[in-house]
């Protein structure tokens, strides 16, 4: 769902503009801990003054100046991409309304880069809203509690999303082997563009549209969360093996970290059609959450 909203008065619903405002704030300028530490961990298994382990080294340092400072990880803020659970009832509009305003104030703060632009005539808009910005999901559930989870997608990785069918001539049969080698082709792609080591979601299944964006969502699992198949679970970290072992390295500068995750869900498909859609993250894996009281206050801050 997209949607913009005129300028208006959130007064009344202070709570809720404040914690969103906040959201926005940590997830722009503070890496979720489970990444700083996959971060972290990967520079072990580079060699001490390597390209990769100066790259990894870089971007450690952005991550420690981002959060103190409470400035951008990154020049590119990205897509604005809410997923929102509400209970039965709850005024999903009204939330949408206030969480433009709450993108307009933190892009006018500095939280978030002007980066919304009007794609016939090339004009930004200033405040990072538009048509498709930002960009909400809303689900319902049986909770009494509404939760959000922000993920902000940088146009570098967005670039590096892919999408195949199969069967594929040089790739494979309609199975996790062709499956396999899509992904692992994927990431052979992009090389060091998408500002690796990267984050993989993937989706096997669906159409062209649900494919990508349950891709997307497989993002919101966090680095130590395992599949619940283990056949699943098995390939995700195939893939990670395997991709570390190309040589890619972080920022394409050569080493042993590729990938830092892969994330792998399914949706059922037709029986014509078998797609494999790539969501390309890349090492600036912006992603918060929070969970609210009925008033709008952060009730569990969530990564």
């Amino acid at each position: 769902m997209t949607a913009t909203a005129p300028l208006r008065d959130v007064s009344k619903e202070a709570a809720l503009f404040e914690t969103l405002l906040e959201l926005i704030r940590r997830t722009s300028t503070q890496l979720p801990d489970d990444v700083v530490s996959a971060i972290t961990a990967a520079r072990k298994n580079e060699a001490k003054g390597s390209n990769a382990d100066v790259a990894l080294d870089v971007i450690g340092c952005n991550i420690g100046l981002a959060r103190d400072s409470s400035l951008p990880l990154c020049q590119d803020t990205g897509t604005i991409l809410f997923y929102v659970h509400t209970p039965v009832g709850y005024d999903q509009l009204e939330f949408q309304d206030v969480a433009i305003e709450a993108v307009r104030k933190a892009t006018k703060v500095g939280y978030l880069r002007q980066n919304s632009v009007d794609s016939v005539t090339g004009k930004n808009t200033g405040d990072n809203t538009g048509p498709g910005s930002p960009v909400f999901h809303f689900h319902q559930w049986r909770e009494p509690h509404v939760e959000v989870k922000l993920m902000l997608k940088g146009g570098g990785c967005e670039n590096m999303n892919a999408q195949y069918s199969l069967p594929h001539p040089d790739l494979g049969s309609r199975d996790l082997k062709g499956v396999e080698n899509a992904v692992l082709d994927a990431v052979l792609q992009a090389q060091g563009q998408g500002c690796g080591p990267g984050i993989l979601g993937v989706c096997i299944g669906g159409d062209r549209a649900t494919g990508y964006e349950h891709a997307k969502e497989q993002l919101l699992r966090t680095m130590d969360n395992r599949n619940p198949d283990p056949e699943l679970a098995a390939l995700e970290a195939r893939i990670v093996e395997k991709a570390n072992q190309s040589g890619i390295g972080p920022m394409g500068f050569g080493g042993k970290t590729t990938l830092l995750a892969c994330k792998i869900g399914t949706l059922n498909r037709l029986p014509a059609s078998f797609f494999v859609s790539i969501a390309y993250m890349c090492w600036a894996f912006r992603r918060r959450g929070v969970t609210l009281d009925a008033k709008g206050n952060a009730r569990e801050w969530l990564y």
